[in-house]
Parts: structure tokens; C-alpha cells; sequence
């Protein structure tokens, strides 16, 4: 019998949802206790371990004009170093008997999102099919909220998940999808996910890597980079800029472009274009960067999936929305990882060449 069979079940999600009532709704990630409460079974894929984070290169006081943060709890010391990272393991749990509909999962009375609601409510979820015409027998679902939300979170995180869930099942994500540039990469990883909007499901497999960077996902992460490098190749050169443009999470720096081309006539740094570029055109460049700079932000994670150790990353960082998640990967991947804050200029902020310049510096010892 086929895995995936085309055939009519009537979803009770509309009578649930709208009639009896959901007991929680929760973001998929990082929902091992909830999903431990309603598996059959769950166990171990990988133990956790742990590191000691590295010190991020930056000149003095340049914290100081941090007025607010994005996913950083505290600047400072995530910045500083020297603290022990605990990452927790990885694991897999199975559920059975549950319904993928518009972008959530259902089981029982519980509701997983696997998108923001905004995008949900693009695509007509307020009123759940009766009938879904799709049942899977065996399938592993291994994107999640985070990873659909942010690029940068779905190569660090989803791409290395799905490795783990081809070996446990059909690999099954939603349907709501919102970059090319994901297409391009599944294609050049070797990914080919089901994509389904109304499916039943006997048995799902659920892997939840709690946001750790353990040793098996460092080795994850390692193949899909040297996947990418086995398929480009180039000699080592200054560094790139990425520009972000506005793609993405607003955040607007007024000089991006000149800082960008001064980099290019003075030191011999490429220029690519995240909203112009596809993945091919940008990875071609990146290989054999020495550094990789641009707008902190998930287009940075192009050059972070094909730097060699040793390489850097300098993030150049709006006062307003200080982030470290990308120090999270430099540090996973030996990189070094320095930051420029910004000089708010009422909604956007500007960079100060020459403290560009000095940070660089920095990084090249």
C-alpha cells in the first residue's frame, strides 16, 4: 500500500475549533513537553552537550548605544563571552492520528502553528475544510514556526532537521511557502519534502531539536555545507557584502549601498543583492570569503553556509533591534563574529565607515 493515498476522510477540525473549542494553540518549536504529553513514544536522536561561547570583536562603546533588542536577552554578556552554552538533545516523538490543515497541526484538542497568523490568514484558514482527500501513513515533520518565520532559522535549524526526519518517515511540511530562494536550496541539499495543506496523517514522527546547537546538529549543519561547497568552487578573496535592501523584517540603513561599494574600491569586496541574486549567483561569490558583512539579519546566513573556519561575519547592527542569533551559528561553526552598531536617524540608522573599517581590522588579528 502507497504512503500517501489519495482519499476522502471528513475532518472533525471545524466542529472542534469552532464548536467544542481548542485546549492551547502553540508555536511549533521547542514543544517537547507538549508533544511528550501526547506521543505514543518518543526517544532520544542525539544527547545534548555543551560549549563556551566566544568573545565578538567590537570597539569600545559600541554597546552603549543599543536602545532596544530582537531575540537577545542580554547584549553585553552574550557579547563578552566566556559563558557555558547547555545545548539540550534532540528528539523525536510519535503522534498518532493527526490532521495538517492550512499550516497547523491538529491533535486532539491541541493546535500547532506552523506559520505566523498573518500568513495563515492569507491563505483562508478561518474556515478548515470538511473533507481532506489526503492520508499519509508514515510521516516525519520536521519544519517549524521559527524556520517558516525566518530564513536564517530554516537553514540552521529545518534544513538540518530534515535529515533526521528522511530517516524516520515521509519528510511533510505545510504548503504556505514565501521565498524562492528556499526552492533553490532544497534543490541544491538534496530536500524533497511533501508539501500538503489538508492531509490526515496515522502516524507522525515530530522531531524537536529545542533550539540546540548540539554536536549531531553541528555535524548536520557540516554536510549541508560541504554539500554546497562540493558544487562551487573559488579562491579566497577579501570578503562580500550582502546587501538586504528592504527584504525581510524592516530595518532600514540609509548608507547601506555606500558602505558596500567603499568595501568593494577600497578593500576588493564582492557586492550581491538577496532581492536581485539567486541562491547560485550569491553562494558563487561567498565561496572563499574571508569575511562576509551586511545588515544583521537572515540574508547574512547565505555566507555562513559555505565560510571555511576562521572565516568572519561582522553584522552591522541597528540600535534599536540589537540581535545575536547569528553569533549562535559563528560560534557553532568556529567563526568569528563581529558587530557595528548604528546611528539611529529617526525610523532607520546609518553606519560610520571608519568603525567599520576599525572592526575589520579587529577580525583580521
Amino acid at each position: 500500500m502507497d504512503l500517501v493515498e489519495k482519499k476522502i476522510r471528513f475532518s472533525p477540525i471545524g466542529y472542534t475549533k469552532y464548536l467544542k473549542g481548542l485546549e492551547r494553540t502553540h508555536n511549533m518549536f521547542r514543544q517537547g513537553k507538549v508533544l511528550e504529553s501526547l506521543a505514543l513514544k518518543s526517544w532520544e536522536i542525539a544527547p545534548g552537550s555543551t560549549t563556551v561561547s566566544k568573545k565578538a570583536y567590537f570597539l569600545d562603546g559600541q554597546l552603549d548605544r543599543v536602545t532596544g533588542t530582537a531575540y537577545t536577552d542580554n547584549p553585553e554578556l552574550m557579547m563578552q563571552g566566556g559563558s557555558t552554552i547547555n545545548h539540550e538533545s534532540t528528539r523525536a516523538y510519535l503522534l498518532k492520528d493527526i490532521w495538517m490543515i492550512n499550516g497547523s497541526v491538529y491533535k486532539g484538542l491541541h493546535r500547532f502553528l506552523f506559520h505566523h497568523r498573518n500568513k495563515l490568514s492569507n491563505q483562508k484558514n478561518y474556515f478548515p475544510p470538511v473533507a481532506i482527500d489526503t492520508e499519509i501513513k508514515n510521516a516525519s515533520i520536521y519544519s517549524s514556526y521559527d524556520g517558516n518565520e525566518f530564513f536564517g532559522l530554516w537553514l540552521t535549524d529545518d534544513c538540518t532537521n530534515y535529515k533526521l526526519a528522511a530517516t524516520e518517515g515521509i519528510p511533510v511540511t505545510t504548503n504556505i511557502f514565501t521565498s524562492s530562494h528556499m526552492f533553490e536550496y532544497e534543490g541544491l541539499l538534496g530536500m524533497n519534502p511533501y508539501r500538503t495543506n489538508g492531509a490526515y496523517i496515522k502516524d507522525a514522527v515530530f522531531i524537536d531539536d529545542d533550539w540546540g546547537n548540539n554536536r549531531k546538529k553541528q555535524e548536520l549543519f557540516d554536510q549541508n555545507k560541504q554539500m554546497l561547497l562540493s558544487k562551487f568552487s573559488g579562491s579566497s578573496h577579501p570578503g562580500v557584502f550582502i546587501l538586504r535592501r528592504n527584504s525581510g523584517k524592516t530595518r532600514i540603513m540609509l548608507n547601506e549601498i555606500e558602505i558596500a561599494e567603499r568595501l568593494r574600491d577600497q578593500y576588493g569586496f564582492k557586492i550581491v543583492d538577496v532581492t536581485k541574486h539567486t541562491v547560485q549567483e550569491i553562494i558563487a561569490a561567498c565561496v572563499g570569503a574571508k569575511t562576509i558583512v551586511g545588515i544583521e539579519g537572515s540574508h547574512l546566513m547565505h555566507g555562513l553556509m559555505v565560510l571555511e573556519p576562521g572565516a568572519s561575519v561582522l553584522a552591522l547592527q541597528p540600535p534599536s533591534r540589537f540581535c545575536g542569533v547569528l553569533k549562535i551559528t559563528t560560534d557553532m561553526q568556529n567563526l568569528n563574529y563581529g558587530f557595528v552598531v548604528g546611528i539611529q536617524k529617526e525610523e532607520d540608522f546609518y553606519v560610520n565607515f571608519e568603525e567599520v573599517e576599525r572592526t575589520l581590522e579587529l577580525l583580521s588579528f
